[in-house]
């Protein structure tokens, strides 16, 4: 059950890192959360499988940090991507 936990820690980074970078208009507002509840609950079931329990800081801490470390990148080159593509569609119709 704890393994929510890890679930609604990493859904908060994500939301806290899509409203922290620029262009949030390019993606949408789920992508960042989602991201992170990914992230955070397959770190901590990675770290539940491998036999490390709640009782050591370890899988609170990887539902802290994975989440971070995940979305930021995702994030800023998933927003890249849709800038350059929005771009190349704009000169394809040359569309001002």
């Amino acid at each position: 059950m704890q393994i929510l936990i890890a679930f609604i820690i990493g859904a908060a980074i994500g939301m806290a890192v899509h409203f922290q970078l620029p262009q949030r208009s390019t993606r949408g507002v789920v992508l960042g959360p989602s991201v992170g509840a990914l992230s955070a609950g397959l770190a901590w079931m990675i770290l539940t499988w491998a036999g490390i329990g709640i009782d050591t800081p370890w899988p609170w801490l990887a539902a802290l940090i994975v989440p971070a470390a995940v979305t930021y990148p995702t994030l800023i080159l998933l927003t890249r991507s849709r800038v350059a593509r929005d771009a190349r569609e704009r000169a394809r119709l040359r569309i001002g």
